[in-house]
Order: C-alpha cells, then structure tokens, then sequence
C-alpha cells in the first residue's frame, strides 16, 4: 500500500478525534428525577463517550425524584470515562434532595448566582419529618438515613468536597445558597452560564476511573442534547397520575367488555390501557397493598350491580377505592405522589359509572332475543295461503314454509309457536299456545 496514502488516513483519523473533543456536550435536567431522567442522562453519557466529547454539562434544576433513579444517574456518573459538570442553573435553580446526591457525584460541582442546593433527608412512608429530629425517627427512617449519610459521605471523599455539611444536609434537611456552599467547599466554584463555566474549569485536573485527568475547556463547541422519542415516551408514560388512568380505564374497559361481550372496543382499549398503565407502575415504587385495596374496592362497587346490598357494598368499596389510590405509591418524591383531587374525582366517577354500566349490561343480557332463531318464537305474520296442513306466511317481510295443525285463512293474522329448521309452526293469532 501507497505510504503516501496511509500518512494521509492517519492524519484523517487524528483530525477527526481532535474535532471529536472540542465539543462539549449539553443536557438539561429539569423536574423530579424519575426513570425518564435517569435513562436520558445515562443515554448522553454513553453518546459523549462515543462522539469522543471533551465533557458532558449537565445543567440541573430539580426539587428531588426517585432514590432508585438518583442511583442509577449517579452509577452511570462515576463510571463514566468522559469528565461530567454539574452545573445548578439559571438563577433561582436547585439542587434539593437527589439533586444534591448528583451535583457531589460529578467531578465538576458548579452553582450560578441565586441557586441553592441541599435538604437531602431520605423520606419514608410512615416516618416522621425531619423537624422530630432523628431521635424520635422511626427505626426504619433512622437505617435510611444512616444509608444516606454513609452514601452522600462516599460521594464527598471521592471527589474531596465538604463531608461534614454532607451529613447536615441528610441528618438535618440543611440547605445552602451558591456563595455560602463555594465557601464551605460543597462545590468547585460558581459561573454565570455554561460558556463561563467551560472557561473557568479549563485546565483543572478530574479524578476519573482511568486516572487524573487535565480538562481543556477553553473554545469547545457547545452540543445541546434533547431527549429521543422513547425518552420522552418513559417521562410521559411515567407520570403517576397518568398510568393510575390508564389502570383504572383499563379496568373499566375490561368489566364492561365481560358484562356486555361482543362490543370489542372497550375490551380492546382496555387491554392496551391497562398494559400500559401496568408498565408505568413496574416503573414507579408502587406499594402493593395499596393496589390490593384499589382493586378490592372496584370489585366491591361491581358486585353491587349483582347483589342488592341497598348500598352497602357500594359504600365499602368506595371507601376501599379511595384507601387503595392514598397508599398506591410508596413515596413522598417530589412530582411522583398522586394528586388527590384526582383520587376523590375518580372514586366519584368510578361510582356513578361501574354501577350503572354493569347494572345495564346485566338487564340486556336476560332481555328476550329479538334476532335469530330465538327472535321468530312469538313473532307475528300474515298467511299467504290456506290452512291446515303446510303453506307460505309472511313474517319480518320475508316468506317462510309454515304449518297449521288448525284451519286458517289466507290473510289472516298468524303467531309463531315454533320452528323446525327452516319451517315454523304456527296458530291464528287470537288462538292460544296448546
């Protein structure tokens, strides 16, 4: 091969690894930390790695979220080979709860004026709020926030910040403002956008997996990252409050289908929703005595169209309906409780429309049949020839082979009594069934 040709394809390669990292990556993580969020930050590391960055800004603004996201993101943070900065912004931004977790993660803490960070105290269902102060914290509460000290105190030697305050802010719920947490030494230094922020940390030196590693941050093209399609699928399909309706309209489109079989649709609609509604809760931590009680109490209200109860089992199950929804999830997260104008609307809903729906169907399935074989007992026609013996008759506008055991007219008004195959058996209309 030409040596001419390989010095150019080596110069190809170096050229585009050198183009590669004078980029800086972007992502905005912005609401309560969930699955969605966790997936989208571990979907731009993986991109920043692969396109060779030479760091990932993660711009953050969130009041809290899900410890089993806050772990992942942070798993995937700490593993990563490509430098990450955690940078609280705009102004009025904050870093509250599993935020702080994150921002002591990254190998670059950054705050923008008017941000603050902090309150990091795992909540629990059933525990007592931080003010009771730890002593009088259920055991339970007190192991969670052992844990989360211990945690919260790894992520603080690992990338040598402040530990101390750490603690505070898990056993105390202790929050900062940017300037005092520059001062205290829980973050590197404050910047007022990112392109300050890439200016400032050019040429410190990260402790990353492989080693220290010196960042070059000075002119890097900045690459805004929005999330793919299926991530905001997960942050929609995520929301609580919509998979408890897509569960609930599930439910519903299933009774109806089985109390009144053949209609398809509900049935149909059911099945997706449900599923759906189904996925988002194996997402979310759903408590599963609360959904053994939101599904009683729908039982309950269904069997009262079949048993009369005069109410009583339409109250029970109200009641067990709303219980159920209040202890669905097993979380006080921000952005991740049930709304509960949406609980008492829904048991309301759920009330007026189970009962009288089931109530219905089970009335049209013990109507007589009017269509088919059944339909033609009783119907009533008109002769077309002369009886007894077998002639025509005309029933429903259409001809049929009749038989009379008595005489009869032709034009006279006949009833059906029975049908053999295609032939009926008939009497004069004001002639009685023998």
């Amino acid at each position: 091969m030409n040596p001419w040709f390989i010095r150019c394809f080596a110069c190809c390669l170096f050229w585009t690894a050198a183009l590669q990292a004078r980029e800086a990556l972007l992502i905005d993580l912005q609401g309560p930390i969930g699955p969605a969020s966790s997936a989208f930050v571990r979907s731009a590391i993986q991109q920043a790695e692969q396109r060779k960055a030479a760091a990932l800004v993660l711009r953050l603004d969130t009041p809290g979220g899900l410890d089993s996201a806050m772990r992942e993101i942070i798993r995937a943070i700490t593993q990563a080979s490509v430098p990450i900065l955690c940078f609280v912004a705009p102004s009025g931004a904050r870093a509250a709860s599993a935020g702080t977790y994150i921002l002591y993660a990254c190998p670059i803490a950054a705050m923008a004026p008017g941000t603050n960070l902090g309150a990091a105290t795992p909540i629990q269902i059933g525990g007592r709020s931080p003010s009771d102060g730890e002593k009088q914290a259920l055991p339970k509460q007190r192991k969670l926030i052992n844990d989360a000290v211990a945690y919260l105190r790894g992520l603080a030697q690992l990338r040598g910040r402040n530990g101390d305050w750490a603690e505070r802010a898990v056993r105390e719920a202790a929050s900062l403002p940017a300037r005092e947490a520059l001062k205290l030494g829980v973050i590197d230094l404050m910047a007022s956008d990112v392109s300050d922020l890439l200016g400032k940390v050019d040429g410190r030196k990260v402790q990353m997996p492989t080693g220290e590693q010196t960042l070059w941050t000075l002119g890097l093209d900045l690459v805004p990252l929005e999330p793919d399609w299926q991530n905001r699928f997960l942050q929609v399909i995520s929301n609580p409050n919509l998979a408890y309706l897509l569960l609930l309209l599930g439910i519903y489109g299933l009774v109806y289908e089985f109390s009144n079989p053949g209609t398809v649709l509900p049935g149909t609609l059911g099945v997706v929703s449900l599923l759906l509604g189904l996925y988002a809760f194996q997402l979310l931590p759903i408590h599963y005595t609360g959904l053994a009680l939101l599904l009683l109490g729908l039982a309950l209200l269904v069997a009262e169209a079949f048993v009369p109860s005069f109410g009583a089992l339409g109250i029970a199950g109200l009641a067990l309906f709303i219980l159920g929804s209040l202890m669905l999830l097993d979380s006080r997260a921000p952005g991740f409780q049930l709304s509960r104008a949406l609980i008492l609307g829904l048991a309301g809903t759920s009330a007026l429309f189970l009962i009288p729906v089931v109530h219905l169907a089970l009335r049209a399935r013990h109507r007589p049949v009017i269509s088919g074989a059944e339909g033609l007992r009783a119907a009533e026609g008109i002769t077309l020839d002369a009886f007894p013996g077998r002639g025509r008759v005309r029933i429903q506008g259409e001809i049929w082979e009749a038989q009379s055991e008595v005489p009869i007219q032709v034009g006279q008004a006949v009833r059906v009594i029975d049908r053999q195959g295609l032939q009926l058996k008939i009497v004069p209309k004001a002639e009685e069934n023998p």
